[in-house]
């Protein structure tokens, strides 16, 4: 007999104004879903995970939950169909499960990934104390009910209001009796079914950042609260060599002499790279492209920007800004401005008024003043998954 949590996520999540289902997007490099069974999962009392999926999105939740260690995993049943409706979907969860096996389960929405072990607790605590229990917050803001007309009839005592929330837990036995009773009813929670057939349910407190995702503002707001903002400078230094013309921001610019590399030598980008790097603790460009092998001999450095920013996404981490000066007596880079904003925005996705691009001379001093070569400074804005 143990407890088993269903997490409902057959959803398709329409308001959220995502692309596919918003249990399936991605906050800071993780599934909504994926974070949800872990935060589940963290709550040592519940023995096993029961997810009900949209028939359609199997193939979704196997992707989502690679990122899951074996030991979650473990602890997860295979997934069950939903129907059409958030109840048909708990229904068809409930009707998976016997007496034999569930003496308690609690039912989360999977768009409510900040749920904590100790709310989770709360719940389990008092299910005995009637047989159902759900976590509720206070309703802060003053509440007006609306006549059919829209107009506001009265304002309701807020004292005596409370904002439900999930997980809510039940002895199976009753919830199951409930949902079996209540078929035809539509509910947009489990405890509802409930209080209408004269039972009790408990509310314990619940909490602020357990939130559902709803709307594009709350995958905003969430995207923020599991990242931290840095910011990194890349430096990168070329001398001139041979040639006819440099590359720079990955476009070629005639002049009279070009660069001496390994690669295509364009300074820009090398510190783009590095910017991007220390954000991430990966080193520097030298030893993911080494100049020692011959691979890279004349390689585009858009081939080294497509690889960092690949790594800078599997980090969870995401580009914010770009700042770019280069330090030149020559060439003037003023004719190819625009297309060099346009390139880097094409290779990392920013848009170009995200995108900084400055020149300067150095006066004639030093290296760069006698026109030895080149120098660009990258500074970089990043948003970056926040450490466990």
């Amino acid at each position: 007999m143990s407890v088993i949590a269903l997490i409902v996520a057959a959803g398709r999540g329409e308001r959220a104004g995502q692309s596919g289902p918003k249990q399936y997007v991605s906050l800071a490099g993780e599934t909504v879903l994926a974070r949800t069974i872990r935060a589940i999962a963290a709550c040592k009392a519940i023995d096993s995970i029961q997810c009900v999926i949209h028939a359609d999105d199997h193939e979704l939740y196997a992707a989502a939950i690679k990122s899951l260690s074996p030991a979650i995993k473990k602890r997860l049943r295979k997934p069950i169909n939903g129907g059409a409706t958030r109840q048909q979907s708990v229904m068809a969860g409930l009707s998976g499960l016997t007496d034999a096996e569930c003496k308690t389960i609690l039912i989360h929405d999977a768009a409510r990934p900040f749920v904590s072990p100790a709310l989770i607790n709360r719940v389990i605590d008092a299910i005995p104390l009637a047989g159902a229990a759900i976590p509720a917050l206070p309703v802060s803001d003053t509440v007006k009910l609306l006549a059919d007309d829209g107009t506001i009839i009265s304002t309701p005592d807020r004292t005596t209001l409370r904002a439900a929330q999930t997980p809510q837990g039940f002895y199976f036995p009753l919830i199951l009796g409930a949902h079996q009773a209540m078929v035809d009813r539509e509910t947009t929670d489990d405890a509802s079914l409930v209080e209408a057939l004269g039972g009790r349910v408990v509310p314990v407190a619940g909490e602020r950042s357990n939130i559902k995702l709803t709307t594009p503002e709350d995958f905003v707001m969430a995207e923020w609260a599991l990242t931290e903002s840095l910011t990194t400078m890349g430096y990168d230094v070329h001398a001139f060599g041979e040639g006819d013309h440099v590359t720079l921001a990955g476009i070629q610019i005639p002049h009279t002499r070009g660069i001496l590399a390994h690669s295509d030598g364009d300074v820009i980008l090398h510190a783009l790279c590095d910017a991007i790097f220390g954000a991430i603790g990966a080193g520097d460009i030298g030893q993911h492209f080494p100049p020692s092998d011959p691979q890279w001999k004349d390689a585009p450095s858009s081939t080294f920007v497509a690889y960092a920013m690949k790594l800078l996404r599997e980090h969870g981490g995401t580009l914010v800004n770009c700042d770019v000066t280069l330090l030149a007596e020559e060439p003037r880079i003023g004719p190819h401005r625009e297309a060099m904003i346009e390139n880097l925005s094409r290779l990392t996705g920013l848009s170009k008024q995200r995108i900084g691009l400055k020149a300067t001379t150095t006066e004639k001093l030093g290296a760069v003043g006698r026109g030895e070569g080149l120098v660009a400074q990258v500074i970089t804005t990043l948003r970056i998954k926040r450490e466990a």
